[in-house]
């Protein structure tokens, strides 16, 4: 089940610009080429061993493309392919096929690099109570597949925007004036908006943790950089008052001794911004 702001008229909005920057006036190379009336038969073949992501949005793409595609995937996402499988048969006009093959490979290929990243390291951190999340460091106007590549891989979304979550980062609470004056400022903005968003605040230091749980009405408490003896005492101190969340420079050699440490959350910006794409083809059958 995707979250509420991954609806299908998002994706339809994608899906319908990506399109219009790919095709523009048309598809001149195969407009030029091949007759109107011409049907072939093609494939999507894996070149890499990866968890697969894009299925559904490969339909999505073809059906706003020519409705009368038929699509027929072989594998569903999140599901452990390898290189050689087969995981798609596509029957239809030859002009619909070349027009959405390019942009199918990049979701398909780059959605399918995340998914098999963030299932690597939640694989490194199975067995603790950590869960994995994601960022806001992702491609501009590529975030709800990149995010939705996530969730196929396992991991969970952080916030998707600025929009809906108070996230109290270093740079706000050193323009505030320290952490309690962000906090209070916060909760007096929420109760005169009437908003209902969470609060999470960034920490540095053991003095800024203690800070953060004194003032009170913080959700999560970010640990930022922090080694893993600091990481510990925090989360001790914190005792469940608040949720707490590990973040900065964490890779596959740390991550499960930061899962170790107690902490609720692990979040990883490379899942997003460091990720290699998965090597996928579609070849005429």
């Amino acid at each position: 089940m995707l979250p509420n702001y991954i609806t299908q008229s998002s994706l339809d909005e994608f899906i319908q610009n990506a399109l219009a920057e790919d095709i523009g006036d048309g598809d001149h190379s195969s407009l030029a080429s091949i007759s109107r009336e011409a049907k072939n038969k093609a494939y999507f073949l894996m070149k890499q061993d990866g968890v697969i992501a894009g299925i559904e949005l490969c339909k999505m793409i073809f059906k706003q493309i020519d409705p009368d595609m038929q699509v027929q995937a072989l594998v569903t996402d999140g599901d452990q392919v390898k290189s050689g499988d087969v995981i798609i048969r596509i029957e239809g006009t030859s002009r619909a096929i070349l027009m959405g093959e390019r942009l199918i490979l990049n979701c398909m290929q780059r959605m399918s690099g995340i998914a098999t990243y963030t299932n690597q390291l939640n694989q490194l951190i199975k067995g603790t109570n950590a869960k994995l999340l994601d960022t806001r460091k992702t491609t501009p106007n590529f975030r709800i597949m990149e995010k939705w590549a996530v969730l196929i891989g396992g991991g969970v979304n952080h916030r998707y925007g600025l929009f809906d979550m108070i996230m109290l980062k270093d740079n706000h609470v050193d323009f505030a004036g320290g952490i309690r004056k962000a906090v209070e400022s916060t909760k007096a903005y929420l109760k005169e908006t009437g908003k209902s968003l969470k609060i999470e605040v960034e920490t540095r230091t053991l003095d800024e943790v203690k800070e953060a749980v004194e003032v009170g009405g913080v959700d999560r408490i970010m640990l930022d950089n922090m080694d893993l003896e600091t990481m510990r005492e925090a989360v001790t101190f914190i005792d469940g008052r608040s949720e707490t969340e590990a973040s900065g420079g964490i890779t596959e050699q740390t991550i499960q001794s930061v899962a170790e440490t107690g902490v609720d959350y692990i979040s990883v910006g490379a899942l997003t911004h460091s990720v290699k794409s998965i090597d996928i083809s579609l070849k005429a059958q």
